[in-house]
């Protein structure tokens, strides 16, 4: 026994001690990299023994291994060594930002670098889980520890280590945690403080336009400013003097024409290369995208390129000072921005060329917008170089505010007069006879927008006039740059619905390719063209509105760390949802459906044919294979989302719990509307016979189903009833049906020659199949008729009343034209008496009882002479009857035998 147990121990230690090598080879992988290792601690070195001879020498003792707990120390120190340096460097931010008003260099140094030390944290808390949750296991093996009596010592030994191991690591990691805590707490404080000082200096009240003081403080400042400009001109002309060298000179000269040269090609030379030519009166939309993307990038780049040449010039020859330096660049900014303006309106109103205009909008229209963007941009561009000369010769406040608001108030007075030359005409449906009807191509700008443009223009207008002047000032800015990214993203839009969708949907080269290489269908490559084009869409339009709120203060970093976090995951409460554990676990469910789909499709069509099984049997092996298949692919999709099975087993009770007070009905439909999605036995658009309804099918959800009826009626119908009722689908296995019609071909016609009359009728209408083809039922020998059934297949069962109309009114065409049928009304010669065979008979049995009588006693004359004077006559009635029954089809009656 003690044998045994010293083998266990030896086998237990053998495998602790290989795991621990293995965590001492690659620790923390993440952490390793981050910083270097420390040393090893090794045993000093003991003298060799002394010399023995080589009979009786020892096997040298293998190396022993480290301990167990001085392998998980070296581990977790490592660790704690990256945590300690980034405490240390968290603290340091928070202490950046102590102060009440940090300064944008601060918040911005605190920011910088905070995504790398949390991701480095978060490394470390998922390299430590499977420690700890290792350390735990190895810990619960030991059993709990014994109340009463002692445990062995070695036993006791190995469960102090694996405690200590267990603590420090969950120590480890809940600090690990407490400083992730701490870097997304400095994160949210920087995101306050900046959206705080944006704010403020947003709202920041100055002196107002109309207040008499702040005229006459301009008044006071303007001979100083002056002065000012002065004093920069002079120094401009120093720096002339000291740095005017030949070189410089030249080199300036150059800039300014390259400048002239790119600006008046721009002008001149780039509406010819953008190749729209009046002579092609209807272009298509991608010749008009084409042409609109060139002579966009024609008019926009060498006037960017140019401006910076002449910025880049003087910034290298030293011949401005550095203070006017922002004064030259928002010049040549402000005509760069001239000419995107211009370049932009042209590509995509085209005034001059009507017929390459993408944007559905009029002449008039297209005019007024391209005037109305290129004044304010010239405005805006001048406003802009006068606050940069005020902060380059420091001139006062006062002309500052007054600079500004006086911009703001000329850019909503241009956008005033815009708006009012787009209203519509008060006599224009006055003026007409009768109602008033739009042309079709648009005039005037949509109500919203002349709506919102008049809101702007009476905020802006009102609010350098009140004192809010840097307010007034972002509006006009954020209402120039929004509308520039509305308009590209117009341009991009339709672009990539053309480029894209275009290609794929439209019978061109690529799709035809697409099709022929990769066996897709045209349907196929329509849907793959409509989610391209909507997944552009939701890019270009995300993007945008990210450009569009970049000014508000919005951070392109933390944008993508609330993305990220969002899609690894966040917490609600005590719960942790992951956007990215959800797709795995959808992805895994997909796959595990197709897999099974695929096994159930062999199952059907190779396997279970070649077996002696029969049909029944097969299709319960293929349902059983189906759902366990689908259970099991949902059971790894749980498990990957961290719900166990304990997890679902209360779920199990509370809808138990509920069921028992009363939601057995609404748990049924649910269950059965579950099953209706999935096996699909009813599917939307079939038609479908339910007790005394009939229509199609338009809905199906998880409770009920919704079918409209062919008088346009909704009967909903519980899920519990399709599933345990009997439901007759017309269109299960496909829309085929089956046309019946009863016709009636007189006695005396060749009844072959009928039925081929009828199959004619029937193979001559487009919307009967040709197989299987049409077929006559030859059903009744009647008197004076023959019985006929005309039986077609038809292309669609919901076409059944319109195909049956239209074989009637054929097959009556065909058969009164041949005779078949008889001509019935007051003109008809011909009239057949039925129903009077009972009568036929009866009278012949009463003609033989007097036959037989009067055999019978032949003394009794007054019976034989009534026998004679009736029979006569009984014969007499009975003889047109003979005439009237069928047996002498051929023979012709007057009308007086028939009276």
């Amino acid at each position: 026994m003690e044998l045994g147990f010293m083998k266990g121990r030896m086998r237990h230690a053998a495998l602790l001690a290989a795991w621990m090598g293995a965590s001492l080879l690659n620790p923390l992988p993440v952490l390793a990299q981050a910083a270097p290792a420390a040393p090893a601690q090794t045993e000093p070195v003991k003298p060799p023994p002394a010399a023995v001879p080589p009979a009786v020498t020892a096997p040298a003792p293998a190396a022993k291994p480290p301990a167990p707990k001085q392998a998980v120390s070296e581990a977790i120190k490592n660790v704690r060594d990256r945590l300690d340096e980034a405490k240390a460097n968290l603290d340091e931010r928070e202490k950046l930002l102590a102060g009440r008003n940090v300064d944008p260099a601060n918040l911005l140094k605190a920011r910088d670098g905070l995504d790398a030390i949390a991701d480095r944290i978060r490394q470390i808390i998922d390299a430590t889980t499977p420690r700890l949750e290792a350390a735990r296991e190895r810990l619960t093996q030991l059993g709990p520890k014994p109340k009463e009596g002692e445990e062995g010592e070695d036993v006791a030994k190995e469960r102090v280590e694996r405690e200590h191991a267990v603590a420090e690591i969950d120590e480890t990691q809940r600090l690990a945690k407490s400083l992730l805590v701490q870097s997304d707490q400095i994160i949210d404080q920087i995101t306050n403080k900046r959206r705080a000082a944006f704010t403020r200096g947003l709202f920041e009240r100055s002196s107002a336009l109309v207040n008499p003081d702040l005229w006459m403080r301009i008044a006071d400042d303007v001979p100083r400013d002056i002065r000012a400009l002065q004093a920069a001109v002079t120094d401009i002309a120093g720096l002339f003097g000291r740095n005017g060298s030949i070189w410089n000179l030249l080199l300036l000269g150059v800039a300014l024409g390259i400048s002239v040269a790119l600006y008046f090609g721009r002008r001149n030379i780039a509406p010819r290369l953008g190749r729209r030519s009046q002579s092609v009166v209807d272009p298509t939309q991608r010749m008009k995208l084409m042409a609109a993307w060139r002579v966009f990038l024609l008019g926009t780049v060498p006037a960017v390129v140019g401006s910076y040449a002449v910025y880049y010039a003087l910034d290298s020859t030293d011949l401005l000072p550095q203070r006017l330096m922002p004064v030259a660049g928002a010049i040549l900014g402000g005509l760069a921005f001239i000419a995107f303006v211009e370049a932009l309106c042209d590509a995509l109103l085209s005034p001059e060329k009507p017929s390459w205009r993408p944007a559905p909008l009029s002449d008039s229209t297209a005019s007024r917008l391209t005037r109305l963007a290129v004044g304010i941009a010239t405005v805006i561009t001048v406003v802009k170089s006068i606050e940069a000369l005020n902060s380059g010769i420091y001139a006062a406040l006062s002309i500052s505010i007054a600079t500004r608001g006086i911009g703001a108030l000329a850019t909503i007075l241009i956008l005033a007069i815009g708006l009012h030359r787009f209203a519509d005409t008060a006599d224009k449906e006055e003026a007409c006879f009768g109602p008033y009807v739009a042309p079709e191509s648009t005039t005037t700008i949509g109500g919203p927008a002349r709506l919102l443009g008049w809101a702007a223009v009476i905020v802006i207008g009102i609010a350098p006039l009140v004192g809010y002047v840097a307010f007034a000032a972002f509006l006009i800015d954020q209402l120039v740059w929004t509308a520039c990214l509305i308009a590209l993203l117009y341009l991009l839009i339709s672009s990539a619905d053309t480029f894209i969708g275009g290609t794929l949907k439209d019978e061109t080269r690529f799709a035809t390719a697409l099709q022929a290489n990769t066996g897709l269908r045209k349907r196929s490559i329509n849907q793959i063209a409509v989610l391209s084009t909507g997944l552009a869409r939701v890019v270009l339009i995300l993007v945008a509105a990210l450009l569009a709120l970049a000014p508000w203060g919005l951070d392109s970093t933390d944008v993508f760390t609330s993305v990220r976090s969002a899609f690894f995951g966040f917490k609600v409460g005590d719960v942790t949802i992951s956007l990215s554990t959800i797709a795995y676990a959808v992805g895994l469910l997909v796959i595990g459906v197709v897999i099974t789909r695929a096994v159930q499709r062999w199952l059907e069509q190779t396997y279970l044919p070649a077996t002696d099984l029969d049909a029944g049997l097969r299709n319960s092996i293929s349902t059983i294979t189906g759902y366990c298949g689908f259970l099991i692919a949902l059971a790894l999709a749980f498990s990957y989302l961290g719900l166990s099975l304990e997890k679902l087993t209360i779920v199990a009770g509370a809808l138990s719990v509920g069921i028992g007070f009363g939601l057995q009905s609404i748990v049924n439909n649910f269950v059965s509307g579950l099953l209706l999605l999935w096996e699909r036995p009813i599917r939307v658009g079939d038609q479908v016979l339910i007790g005394d309804s009939e229509g199609i099918v338009k809905r199906i959800s998880v409770r009920s189903t919704e079918i409209q009826t062919f008088d346009r009626s909704a009967v909903i119908v519980p899920n519990s009833n399709l599933i345990s009722g009997i439901v007759k689908n017309r269109v299960r296995g496909d829309r085929t049906g089956r046309v019946t019609i009863t016709v009636n071909v007189l006695r005396n016609q060749d009844p072959v020659r009928a039925a081929e009359m009828l199959v004619a009728c029937a193979s001559a209408h487009p919307d009967v199949l040709k197989e299987p083809a049409p077929r006559v039922v030859f059903r009744k020998i009647g008197d004076p008729f023959l019985e006929f059934e005309l039986i077609a297949m038809i292309v669609d069962v919901s076409m059944g009343l319109k195909v049956t109309s239209d074989l009637n009114f054929s097959v009556f065409q065909a058969l009164s034209g041949a005779g078949f049928i008889p001509a019935l009304g007051p003109g008809s010669s011909v009239v057949t008496v039925q129903g009077l065979e009972p009568v036929q008979t009866a009278l012949g049995q009463i003609a033989g009882v007097f036959a037989q009588n009067r055999s019978q006693d032949r003394p009794a004359q007054a019976e034989e002479v009534d026998d004679r004077q009736v029979s006569p006559s009984a014969n007499e009635e009975a003889e047109p009857m003979r005439s009237a029954t069928p047996r002498e089809p051929n023979r012709r009656r007057s009308p007086a035998e028939v009276s």
